[in-house]
Order: structure tokens, then sequence, then C-alpha cells
């Protein structure tokens, strides 16, 4: 399973999780040109690449 990143406003990392709804007719890249903000970075990395801890997910950083 594949996850979204980019970085927000705040200094910090937003997530897209798509739904499977929405994988079934389009492609996680389609999903990502829908949904991140324009001229905001992105990643599609994997679910097990995001820390399951999320004591200090304000601390999270997005790097290129």
């Amino acid at each position: 399973m594949n996850r979204i990143i980019y970085p927000n406003d705040e200094g910090g990392v937003s997530i897209i999780v798509p739904s499977p709804e929405a994988l079934e007719t389009m492609t996680i890249e389609e999903i990502a040109a829908k949904d991140v903000p324009t001229g905001k970075p992105f990643k599609i990395v994997d679910v097990s690449d995001i820390p399951s801890d999320r004591t200090f997910r304000n601390a999270w950083e997005y790097s290129e």
C-alpha cells in the first residue's frame, strides 16, 4: 500500500491515504495530481516508510 506525502504550509508533512474505491478508477499518480495542492512537491511512499508512532508527528519533515 502506498501513501502520498507532501510538505504543508505549517512546516510539517501531510499524508494522503487513497481510498480503495479511488484506486479502482485512478492511479496513485492521478490521485496525487488531483489532491496535492498546486505547486507542492510530493512523493509516493510505501506505508512502511511512515512512522507508526504518531507521538512526534508534528516534528516529521519532508525532504526531496
